[in-house]
């Protein structure tokens, strides 16, 4: 989006139209921009417009009906934090008894706004001026918010009167793809966790992928999921990790939060579970457990093994309840080969089949046609290694 169409997005006229606009569908936008240019409205107002509709309807699934008062970019989207995770972020600073927060490249707003949300203070700073414009258009409704448009590591912290920081660095080229070593994040990890010398209530987003050794000893580091989709990975410092360090999964899902830890030195190898036979049950543990090196702690709790030291499937012999895996019942397993398999599931009657695997090169889609099943039923399968060989294990979910 350009000056001018923000510009003419935030006129009367232009806020009034994108409000009216029915909720986006791709197969009516043409049609709609057609009539509205037909109208005499600006053309660049009616683009700007749709595209405005067309982001708030994908900013759905992370700010849900939030997602209509606010504006956004593809790539600010992008990297925004879901709001029930800015929620969890803004609580930390409300029990770590913050009274103004710096947020550091505060993007669209998200983190700012769940944090003025629970009163807090927050000065939310933003290098680029597009951006910055849409900030304190998202966070027009809070007076405990400023958005300052400024380079974020220049601002006087101390002399603002900051006393606990957030930053979520930008991990994206500008070409769209993602950044996974932390030197290259903009600004870099390393000039991020120097600002504990200034502010030691310190809080960093960085991507789910970060290595073990990138990470501070002393640093409570946990691994976010919601539905099952790992979306971040936090750095917390100071009085906002009152856990100690370490890592730890946080779960967000229909039914509530879910938490699983680990003391010790953040930057330490994840333990190793003990492995075991097949029993007859499988566990798949949730990504943010796998990410933060929890598996062998998810062990000690179900009194599973692994099936492989490298592969994180879980196995008991007895069913055992957790949120922290899905779990499936072993009704037949065997060696795997295609022509086998696909016999197999022809026999059953199935033309449906849910692909599950690790450990394996096998790609799903491929898979699934290859198969070329045909039935009625459907079943749900999962590929890995037992005892050194490929083998499929013919599961239902508990």
């Amino acid at each position: 989006m350009d000056s001018r169409a923000l510009s003419l997005l935030l006129s009367p006229e232009g806020w009034t139209l994108l409000n009216q606009l029915p909720p986006y569908e791709e197969q009516t936008a043409l049609k709609l921009a057609e009539g509205l240019r037909a109208r005499g409205v600006d053309p660049d107002l009616v683009s700007a417009a749709l595209t405005q509709s067309r982001l708030r309807a994908r900013a759905q699934e992370k700010f849900g009906q939030f997602a209509s008062e606010l504006l956004f970019t593809q790539a600010g989207l992008e990297q925004a934090t879901r709001l029930p995770v800015a929620a969890r972020h803004a609580q930390r600073y409300a029990d770590a008894g913050a009274t103004l927060v710096a947020d550091l490249g505060c993007g669209l707003g998200a983190d700012a706004l769940a944090m003025a949300g629970l009163g807090l203070r927050v000065l939310a700073i933003e290098l680029d001026e597009q951006t910055a414009a849409l900030a304190t258009v998202n966070l027009r409704a809070f007076e405990t918010a400023q958005v300052r448009l400024a380079d974020a590591l220049q601002v006087d912290l101390a002399a603002e009167g900051v006393d606990a920081v957030f930053a979520d660095p930008a991990r994206r080229t500008r070409s769209g793809s993602r950044v996974f070593d932390p030197r290259a994040y903009s600004p870099d990890l390393d000039t991020l966790l120097a600002l504990r010398e200034r502010v030691p209530n310190l809080g960093l987003k960085v991507g789910p992928g970060v290595p073990y050794h990138a990470l501070p000893s002393e640093t409570q580091a946990q691994w976010v999921s919601v539905d099952g989709a790992v979306v971040e990975a936090g750095l917390w410092f100071g009085d906002l990790a009152p856990e100690g360090s370490g890592r730890s999964a946080l779960l967000l899902t229909d039914d509530g939060a879910h938490h699983l830890s680990w003391s010790g030195d953040a930057d330490a190898p994840a333990g190793q579970a003990p492995t075991g036979r097949l029993g007859r049950y499988v566990y798949e543990p949730d990504g943010a457990v796998i990410r933060a090196g929890l598996v062998a702690r998810l062990c000690e709790q179900t009194g599973g093994t692994l099936l492989d030291p490298s592969i994180a499937y879980i196995s008991t012999d007895t069913p055992v309840q957790t949120p922290m895996a899905t779990g499936f019942r072993v009704l037949d397993t065997f060696d795997f080969g295609l022509k086998r398999l696909r016999a197999y599931l022809r026999e059953r009657n199935v033309g449906r089949v849910e692909i599950k695997k690790r450990g394996t090169a096998v790609v799903p889609d491929q898979l699934r046609q290859q198969l070329a099943l045909k039935g009625e039923n459907a079943a749900t399968i999962i590929l890995t290694r037992l005892r050194g060989k490929q083998s499929v294990l013919v599961v239902e979910r508990l």
